[in-house]
């Protein structure tokens, strides 16, 4: 592998956990959206990823993104304006701590292949260094 197909990869790897990262911010800004109970709770996004060119170093991408349950959970909140006459809202089934650490995994993810890049590209000027003495 060369120094660039090192870049390559890790780049593909950065675009992979970035949309991870977009994916888990929406649903973490979600989390609180209400629904009348005879509509869709809002679906929560999950990255798929799959290996391009398995076997011959050819990077990741992401493959497709599953949503969650349109079900969501039902929460009794009479006072609320979308409370329907027994006074249940729909809320997603989103769980806070899953999701924080999704977050978490996708942020060493994205650093671990930015510093990946950066360690290529040292490699690289290092290398024309020799090449000029």
């Amino acid at each position: 592998m060369t120094v660039f197909g090192a870049i390559g990869i890790a780049g593909t790897g950065m675009t992979v956990n970035r949309k991870w990262l977009d994916a888990v911010s929406d649903n973490l800004a979600n989390i609180n959206n209400a629904a009348p109970t005879d509509g869709e709770a809002f679906r929560a996004r999950y990255v798929v990823a799959q290996a391009m060119d398995y076997g011959e170093a050819g990077g990741v991408e992401v493959a497709g993104i599953e949503l969650g349950d349109p079900e969501g959970r039902l929460v009794h909140d009479p006072s609320h304006p979308l409370a329907d006459d027994d006074g249940y809202v729909r809320y997603p089934d989103i769980d806070m701590a899953a999701q924080m650490t999704q977050l978490i995994m996708a942020q060493r993810g994205y650093q671990a292949n930015a510093a990946v890049v950066d360690r290529a590209k040292e490699t690289y000027t290092a290398a024309l260094q020799i090449g000029r003495n």
